[in-house]
């Protein structure tokens, strides 16, 4: 089994900056996918970022240049970085990870950018 805890959500002012962690337990492999998506209220659940074994990693157009994904395989942990946050990056965010076809996912960090 895995086990994914988030942590770095909150209130923020547009232009700010947030930091979110995700920690993941239980049997891991630096191979494994791990990733972030989020959801807005009345949306569907979307691709954030994702980071892949050899440190590759996938990001929306949506936060390029602004979100930056990175992953410390020690600590099993996965980061996201947002800079400039804009009102329409209000969301939940959920952390994810891959084990083959399964996917496990965190319970999620409310992420507010208002004034």
């Amino acid at each position: 089994q895995v086990q994914l805890a988030e942590s770095g959500g909150g209130l923020v002012q547009p232009g700010g900056s947030l930091r979110l962690s995700c920690a993941a337990s239980g049997t891991i492999f630096s191979i494994n996918p791990m990733g972030w998506y989020r959801q807005a209220p009345g949306k569907e659940r979307e691709l954030v970022a994702r980071i892949f074994g050899g440190g590759s990693t996938n990001v929306a157009d949506s936060v390029k240049g602004r979100f930056t994904i990175s992953r410390d395989n020690a600590k099993n942990t996965v980061y996201l970085q947002m800079n400039s946050l804009k009102p329409e990056d209000t969301a939940v965010y959920y952390c994810n990870i891959q084990k083959g076809v399964r996917h496990y996912w965190g319970q999620g960090t409310q992420v507010t950018v208002s004034s």
